[in-house]
């Protein structure tokens, strides 16, 4: 079957540039009525507008920052325009859950964790001592640098106040 189409498509626009500029002589030539008739009904375009807090007469609700307790723990502070009266130095502290109990007064020890960190230390001197006096045999210096390996990447993590902090034992008063 064969078929024929007949016909030619050179009246369709598909310029993309002359449908652009009649679009633009479009908005051009309504914007120009609009001028004309200021009475046309439609409102002005809305803004975004700044208003400073002196023009618009609202006072400042307060500020929140953060900072740090007598413990050294961060808290929220809330600096209050009304309590303050003018002094900035007074700040009321916003509570918590956490600081809704009563504070409690204690010390956290370390020890342990040094300990351990002495430990690991020591193994690695003990193991690099091994490697130098195991110089001859390359199956054991591989196995004594992998065991040093896996004990250099314990130091690593453990040796920082991260750790410290995250594993001392905390006693309260």
């Amino acid at each position: 079957m064969s078929m024929e189409i007949n016909g030619g498509y050179s009246h369709y626009k598909t310029d993309y540039a002359e449908r652009l500029e009649a679009d633009q002589e479009k908005v051009k030539e309504t914007e120009k009525v609009q001028e004309g008739g200021k009475t046309s009904g439609k409102t002005p375009a809305l803004q975004d507008e700044y208003i400073s807090s002196e023009k618009s007469g609202a006072k400042p609700s307060g500020l929140y920052r953060l900072g740090q307790d007598e413990n050294g723990k961060r808290k929220v502070f809330f600096d209050d325009p009304k309590k303050s009266g003018g002094d900035k130095g007074k700040n009321s502290e916003v509570k918590s859950a956490s600081s809704e109990k009563s504070e409690e007064k204690g010390t956290a020890n370390t020890d342990k964790v040094e300990r351990e960190i002495r430990k690991l230390k020591e193994k690695q001197q003990q193991l690099e001592q091994q490697i130098r006096a195991a110089s001859g045999d390359e199956e054991k210096v591989r196995e004594l640098e992998r065991k040093l390996a896996q004990v250099e990447g314990e130091l690593s993590q453990k040796d920082n106040d991260a750790y410290r902090k995250q594993n001392a034992s905390v006693s309260y008063l």
